[in-house]
Formats: structure tokens, C-alpha cells, sequence
């Protein structure tokens, strides 16, 4: 069976999925109804699916295949460190040489107050870990009523119970009872959707305050921690007003609060930087990360650690009674190792900075004209367009209509993976995707649009 998909047919691929396989993030009646496109191999930029259709990688699987799919480099790395130590654990006072070296590794690229890292299994196991971490340095320090953390409202910081309650997507709420207590959430700095008529940079500045409210609102003495991405990814590719950071910076800085930079989709060159913080000049005493950090090619995350905070866990903290059966496994981390040996060797984050990332978002620009686009947007190698129904009011579609899901499938049947965010379509390719591909991605992106605009003129609705 480890060839599978070269001896079933899409179809008894699909019944066996309908028959057995739940899927994250899915409508299981819908999904049985129209059967899972099923991916069998993937190459640079691109995956195929069973029926022989190549297709371009527009999210770079969700936000984490950075140096493409493909690269022996790392398969060779994990079935080294297999022959050698296919596992151990990080607990009881052991450790091993891949994961000490990756720790290591990952210090020298974080920003210099940042020297230690706490290594989970993901993202959503590193904002898990951090909710623990937080609270624990408060108690340690002797304030443990300082125990809520503030989230914004559509972000996300993954689908666990404490990751799930610590974004704020309403949907994840709805299931489950969450958030949990001690978890508030304030307005994100989406302009195009929230801002009105004030300018983006007024708008900045108005949601980076909703912050300092909440804090007086909940007492400081209670605050232990602001949670944001640089940017924010799976709410729609949100890039905060140039404003809106720095005034968060103050607030954190008044207060002594701690700052939780989530780095899972922004991390490891994303926005032309290491990780999203050293872009919008953020100071942060924790930074969760995950995704890039192997390239998605093996699952790995983990929470880098300020200074300040590792020194108190070092001299009060005593047993921090967390952790995972995963924690720092070697063949992750011999995979991570290799995957930033490529990234270096490749200069990808200099690539992104510097070449590619100014080209995608000067041809992403070119979308902006059409009578669908209400805005485009982006940074480094991320973006998003908004789908409207009126470019001057920013009016949306109705919600009956469901354009982004719309554009989404039309665009996956023609060549190219975006994702819809509710009517946002947003890309967040390799960073290895050359200028010929990004050119490649933009015309499928616009054709997307155009089938999108012709059947919305069959329904009526344009």
C-alpha cells in the first residue's frame, strides 16, 4: 500500500475516503457528495491529482511548503537520522545532537533577546504551550491574577482548544464552548473591511488603542498578554496600517504586558524577513512557530522564548510540567536543520526581500482593475484580494451568493490553489516560485476572476 495512488482509481480513492476519512475543516455530507480531489505527487510549485491535472501550488500547502516540494535534501536527512535515532524523548534530562543544533539554529535567526526554544509537534501545540507558558510566568513571579490574554477578533492561532480560543474566529467558537475563560478578544486592524472613512493610518491607530481599553477595561494588575500574528493569514491576509504596531508597542511598553508574536505562517521568510516580528519591528517575549520551519515536509513546532522570561522559568519556575511525546523529535528536527541549511544556501529570504516578492506584488497590482477587485494587497510573497459587489462603497455580494467559494473552485479547476477567506482570495505560494510561475499564477488568478464575474452575470447577481 505505500504506492496506493498508483494502483486505485479516483474513484475507489474517494469511496475509500467517504468510507473512512474524516477531514479537518470540512462538511463531511458535502464533501462525500462531490468526492475529494485526491493529490498524488507534487514537484517544485506544483502538485498533481489523480486524474493527471497539474495544478499550481498558490498557498504552498497551507502556508508552510517554503522551499518547494520535492527536495531530496531533506527525504536523505530524515532517512539518516532514522538509521541513526528514529526517536528518543526530551524528557527526564535527555536530549540529542538534532534537536540541541536546531535549537541553536533557530536562536541565531530570532531576534538577539530571543535564545531558547520550547519545541511542540505545530502551531496549534505552540500557542497550547504558550497560554501554559504565560500564566506560569506570571504565577512564578508572584502575580498569578494576571491571567487573561487579549486576542483580536479573526484571528487564529490554530484549531486546539486553547489555540481555537485564543483566535477569534466566531465559527471555531460556536463548537465546543470556547474560548475558555480568561481569553478576551478587541477589533482586528482590518481597514479595508472595518476602517469606514477614516484613513488607514487613523484606523491604525484607532484599533491599535482598542487594546489599552481593554486593558483599564480588565484591570492591568489582571492583563498577562497581548497574542497577534505580524500579520494576520488565515483571517484574510490582514497587513496592519503602518500605524498600527508601533502604538501597540507603547501599549505593551506602558503596561508590562507580555507580547505573543505568532509566527506559525509568518516565520521563516514569508515577508522577506526570518520571521514576520523583524519586519514590523516587533518586540516579542514569546514567538510561537511551526510550518516553515520544515517546510511542512515533516510535522515540527515549537515556541521560541525571550530572555527575560527564560531567566525567571530558569530560577523560579521550578518543573514546567508540560510537554509532548514529540517534543524535539530528532527526525523532525534533522529535517528542520536541513530545510534552513537549503533556505541559506538558496538566500531564499534575500530572494523574497529583494527579487520575487517585490515582482509578485507588483503583478498582483495588475488584478486591481478588474470590476470584481475592491482591493489588492500584499507583502512579500502574501496576498489577498477582496471580492465586491461595488468597488467605490465597498459593498460585498450577499452571503447566499458565496462568490469567494465560487472563485476558489473555478480557480482550482483551471490550474491554480487559491483560498477563500469568506469573499477574500488569498495566495502565499513557495518561496521558490520563480518570475515565469508568478506570472503564471497571475494569469490564472485573473481568468479565475473572469469565469467568476461571467457566472455571477448567469445568476443574476452582477
Amino acid at each position: 500500500m505505500a504506492h496506493v495512488a498508483q494502483h486505485l482509481n479516483t474513484e475507489t480513492l474517494q469511496a475509500l475516503d467517504n468510507a473512512h476519512y474524516l477531514h479537518p475543516f470540512s462538511d463531511s455530507k458535502t464533501l462525500r457528495e462531490k468526492g475529494a480531489r485526491m493529490i498524488v505527487r507534487a514537484e517544485g510549485v506544483y502538485i498533481w491529482d489523480s486524474n493527471g491535472n497539474r495544478i499550481l501550488d498558490g498557498m504552498a500547502g497551507l502556508w508552510c511548503t517554503n522551499i518547494g516540494y520535492g527536495e531530496k535534501r531533506l527525504a536523505d536527512a530524515a532517512h539518516r537520522q532514522m538509521l541513526e535515532l528514529p526517536y528518543y524523548n526530551s524528557f527526564f534530562q535527555c536530549a540529542h545532537p538534532p534537536v540541541v543544533e536546531l535549537a541553536k539554529e533557530i536562536a541565531d535567526l530570532a531576534p538577539a533577546h530571543m535564545n531558547q526554544v520550547f519545541f511542540t509537534g505545530s502551531g496549534s501545540e505552540s500557542n497550547d504551550t504558550v497560554l501554559r507558558m504565560v500564566r506560569h510566568y506570571w504565577t512564578v513571579k508572584g502575580q498569578p491574577e494576571k491571567f487573561t490574554i487579549i486576542g483580536r477578533h479573526n484571528g487564529y492561532h490554530g484549531s486546539t482548544v486553547a489555540g481555537a480560543s485564543l483566535g477569534g474566529m466566531k465559527a471555531m467558537h460556536k463548537q465546543g464552548g470556547l474560548p475558555i475563560p480568561g481569553i478576551h478578544h478587541i477589533p482586528q486592524p482590518y481597514w479595508f473591511g472595518e476602517g469606514g472613512d477614516l484613513t488607514p493610518e487613523e484606523f491604525g491607530i484607532q484599533t491599535a488603542q482598542e487594546l489599552e481599553k481593554a486593558i483599564l477595561e480588565i484591570g492591568e494588575d489582571k492583563v498577562a498578554a497581548f497574542i497577534a500574528e505580524p500579520f494576520q493569514g488565515a483571517g484574510g491576509v490582514v497587513i496592519p496600517p503602518s500605524t498600527y504596531w508601533p502604538e501597540i508597542n507603547r501599549i505593551l511598553a506602558k503596561y508590562d504586558i507580555l507580547m505573543i508574536a505568532d509566527e506559525v505562517i509568518c516565520g521563516f521568510g514569508r515577508t522577506g524577513e526570518w520571521f514576520g516580528s523583524q519586519h514590523f519591528g516587533i518586540t516579542p517575549d514569546f514567538m510561537p512557530i511551526a510550518k516553515g520551519m520544515t517546510s511542512g515536509y515533516i510535522p515540527m513546532g515549537g515556541v521560541i522564548v525571550s530572555d527575560r522570561v527564560a531567566k525567571v522559568f530558569e530560577e523560579k519556575g521550578g518543573d514546567f510540567n508540560h510537554g509532548y511525546t514529540y517534543s524535539g523529535h530528532p527526525v523532525s528536527a534533522a529535517v528542520a536543520l536541513e530545510n534552513l541549511r537549503v533556505m541559506k544556501e538558496k538566500n531564499l529570504v534575500q530572494y523574497v526581500k529583494e527579487d520575487i516578492g517585490p515582482y509578485l506584488q507588483q503583478q498582483w497590482q495588475t488584478l486591481a482593475d478588474h470590476p470584481l477587485v475592491g482591493e489588492a494587497r500584499g507583502l512579500g510573497l502574501v496576498a489577498a484580494i477582496e471580492l465586491v459587489k461595488d468597488k467605490a462603497t465597498r459593498t460585498r455580494f450577499d452571503e447566499s451568493v458565496g462568490i469567494g467559494g465560487i472563485c476558489r473552485d473555478l480557480s482550482v479547476e483551471n490550474g491554480l490553489v487559491m483560498r477563500a477567506c469568506g469573499d477574500t482570495m488569498i495566495i502565499s505560494p513557495p518561496l521558490v516560485i520563480s518570475h515565469l510561475e508568478v506570472d503564471e499564477l497571475i494569469e490564472k488568478a485573473r481568468l479565475a476572476l473572469d469565469l467568476t464575474f461571467e457566472h455571477l452575470q448567469d445568476l443574476g447577481a452582477v
